[in-house]
């Protein structure tokens, strides 16, 4: 081989080598070029028996043989370590350490040279093979280079890499790590991982995924598409037109990016995820409704090990992950709400970051991130009865808005059954609203603390309670009042989904709640006229609930219902067999019973549509108020029990302290009392008690069939609805045609005032 010999063959296999990403040729070449580099330098020649060229060591002192550093060896890149250096020009540029830690993986090679008579030879080839391999390209690791890219200098979603956000309390102090030379994307790479600094006071510790994490990965990614190929991108649009707009956790454009290039830039449960909830509308595609529909079992089985991979390398998409799977009829889990929270913690979703230094659509996405797992934490708190997991004191994350949604009225789809982007994006922003006021209610009268200080005080319970209700009530009617025309029940077009169906079952079930934290002190110590105010405001409440339910029509029912609606019509439910049974007559306890019956109908031909009310129908089926024995509720004890259990003649306060003045008390409460309330009932997976009173009156002599004997008065009022107005489902009342009102009122000045319809209701 003559000098010229070695330059001909670099050029010519030079540009080979630049194209193959992993190729086996890389490290021959390589090892090939340096070494007779290196000779010609030199001036000297050795070959070896086979007439190849031995290597010397390079002049550079590098003397890690054939293999890249371990930054470029997860990139994939060429590692260039120029002559009198030990850092390749690739770590030099981004300013991060040249290591040669981590040892090569052993992969699959391809044999180079086949025996032409062999039977690998002759074996017929796939004609799908050459296509399976294009669809299968390595995924992005490095989103900095790409052109045009969304994801440049994104935080939560790099890939193969993930970052920890790092609180004020670990080994790091934000004003040592102030210290380090960060470069000019805010980066410094030191020994644990690479820092990230988003502000002066916040960072982020960013931790490389291993090699053996990747391949497990791409492993998961290529089973999930296979069962949905080739579906997947028709699936992906499908989630993008029936869910996206009531749920907007993902950013529509980055997801579209990255699946444009391939599926594999995504982590398995994200994809997992999109394409469960996306099999429920599959009808709803004109293109796949004749076709035979993927097996979702399949992909549910495959989800929880999924997600367990995910949880200890946080990424956003790992909290919409569970967020979606978690939006399934049948995917609640208080338990996986309890593992997002921890996630989005780690990743710092709790925290403020309208000024930090990432991408403006990275805050937003942050925003509606935190406040839907914020829905999901309340709402999952109620339906299971559970102390709630995120706190006001650990949450700086600012109120949403328009300019945080980049979907816009315009980017509305005409397909039939798409539902509208603003009315979607504006029943999101509602539902967080009404959801702080959720929140409100559980922590004023659903703590250990707050029920333990409200029992410690029963002579005073009750009223207590009023007081505490009084402002969380009016919160809830200005919510209401305030809530856009475009979101009442009846608002919709033609041929259009429509999202407000969870929203309004939502109002009545937080209504519902803070009722039965009224009636829950309703006892011997209650004087009768201040109950009977109580109950007509529950009662009005209750078949204001049963009347919303019953105008839902399939527009409602076939879109999308956050998860929690299933159980809140099971509250309401619950509400009303609460009424029945401490029901002061017959024909109050029948009043709710056919209420109860009608309401179980409604569900039960309303289920077709929505399997998710099935579960409110059997647990109506199972009740005491549908029990077969006639005898059930025909009769009013004649005896009440106070809250130390003894007994006192019907319709007289053991406590003559208790003997107040109704007038005061509604003084003191300031108007009346429109609303509903208690915790989650005794279904699903809540462990509490439906109906707490039977502990207190086991053993009392009363027959399973007989009501609790706490509910007779003697100056039982027997009364009817008065008139109502409605806008949307909104219920107020007029107390004119409550019978003995004016008794109870006694001097107290009536204020009569309209609404925007003319209609009359009254106030204190």
């Amino acid at each position: 081989m003559n000098d010229s010999q070695p330059h001909l063959f670099l050029h010519r296999y030079h540009p080979l080598r630049d194209t193959l990403e992993g190729d086996l040729l890389r490290p021959f070449t390589r090892s090939l070029s340096m070494s007779m580099a290196s000779n010609l330098a030199s001036g000297s020649h050795s070959t070896g028996s086979t007439g190849g060229v031995k290597a010397a060591a390079p002049s550079n002192g590098w003397t890690r043989k054939d293999r890249p550093c371990d930054a470029c060896r997860r990139r994939k890149s060429r590692c260039i370590i120029p002559d009198g250096t030990e850092t390749c020009m690739m770590c030099h540029s981004r300013s991060e350490e040249c290591t040669f830690v981590q040892s090569p993986q052993r992969r699959k090679r391809r044999k180079v040279d086949t025996d032409e008579n062999s039977p690998e030879a002759n074996k017929p080839r796939s004609p799908d093979a050459d296509r399976n391999i294009q669809a299968k390209p390595p995924p992005i690791n490095d989103y900095t280079a790409l052109p045009n890219s969304l994801l440049k200098q994104t935080l939560g979603l790099q890939n193969r890499q993930h970052g920890q956000y790092l609180g004020q309390t670990t080994e790091y102090d934000t004003r040592l790590i102030n210290l380090s030379p960060f470069n000019g994307r805010g980066e410094y790479v030191s020994t644990p991982g690479t820092l990230r600094r988003v502000s002066q006071r916040t960072h982020f510790i960013m931790k490389s995924e291993s090699q053996l994490e990747v391949d497990d990965e791409l492993t998961n990614l290529d089973l999930v598409e296979s069962i949905v190929k080739p579906h997947g991108r028709a699936l992906v649009d499908l989630y993008f037109r029936i869910i996206h707009p009531s749920f907007p956790i993902m950013h529509k454009k980055v997801f579209l990016e990255k699946y444009d290039r391939t599926y594999r830039e995504f982590t398995p449960p994200v994809l997992a995820a999109v394409y469960i909830l996306a099999l429920n509308w599959w009808s709803y595609t004109p293109d796949l409704v004749n076709l035979p529909k993927p097996d979702v079992h399949k992909l549910e089985r495959l989800v929880p090990k999924m997600m367990a991979d995910v949880l200890n390398r946080p990424k956003l998409s790992t909290v919409q992950a569970g967020l979606l799977l978690l939006q399934r009829p049948d995917g609640d889990s208080w338990a996986l709400t309890g593992q997002l929270v921890a996630v989005a913690q780690n990743l710092g979703l709790h925290l403020d970051c309208s000024r930090w230094k990432i991408p403006e659509w990275e805050r937003s996405l942050r925003k509606r991130l935190a406040w839907a797992l914020f829905m999901q934490d309340k709402w999952g708190a109620l339906i299971h009865g559970r102390p709630s997991l995120i706190h006001r004191n650990d949450w700086s994350v600012r109120p949403v808005e328009t300019r945080d949604f980049p979907e816009t009225a315009d980017d509305d789809d005409d397909e039939e059954g798409s539902p509208e982007v603003e009315k979607g994006r504006l029943t999101f922003v509602s539902m967080i609203s009404l959801t702080e006021i959720l929140n409100e209610i559980l922590d004023t009268f659903f703590t250990l603390r707050a029920k333990a200080e409200l029992e410690a005080d029963v002579e005073n319970a009750m009223m207590v309670t009023l007081e505490k209700a009084k402002p969380v009530q009016l919160k809830l009617k200005e919510w209401h009042s305030t809530l856009p025309q475009v979101l009442a029940i009846g608002q919709k077009k033609s041929r259009k989904l429509s999202p407000t169906g969870s929203l309004h079952l939502a109002y009545f079930a937080a209504e519902v709640t803070l009722h039965r934290a009224i009636i829950r002190f309703d006892s011997g110590r209650t004087s009768s006229e201040l109950r009977t105010i109580t109950r007509s405001a529950a009662k009005m409440r209750f078949t204001s609930a049963i009347e919303m339910i019953n105008k839902l029509e399939p527009a409602h029912l076939q879109s999308f219902w956050y998860f929690a609606s299933k159980v809140n019509l099971a509250i309401i439910g619950t509400f009303g067999s609460l009424l029945w049974a401490t029901s002061d007559s017959p024909s109050e306890a029948e009043f709710y019973r056919s209420q109860l019956a009608e309401y179980r109908w409604m569900l039960r031909v309303s289920s077709k549509a929505a399997e998710f009310m099935k579960f409110t129908v059997g647990m109506l089926d199972a009740s005491a108020v549908f029990l077969k024995d006639k005898d059930s509720k025909t009769s009013t004890p004649t005896l009440l029990r106070d809250q130390a259990g003894q007994e006192v003649p019907n319709g007289e306060v053991k406590n003559k302290e208790q003997n107040f003045s109704v007038d005061q008390t509604m003084q003191d409460f300031g108007e009346p009392y429109f609303g509903s309330n208690e915790v989650s009932p005794s279904i699903g997976n809540s462990t509490e008690n439906a109906y707490p009173y039977d502990a207190e009156f086991a053993g009392s002599g009363f027959t399973p069939d007989t009501r609790p004997p706490w509910a007779g008065f003697a100056n039982t009022v027997d009364f009817t609805a008065g008139d109502v107005q409605d806008w949307s489902l909104d219920r107020l009342y007029n107390f004119e045609t409550i019978q003995g009102v004016e008794d109870i009122l006694g001097n107290r000045r009536i204020v009569e005032e309209y609404d925007e319809t003319g209609n009359n209701f009254a106030g204190f």
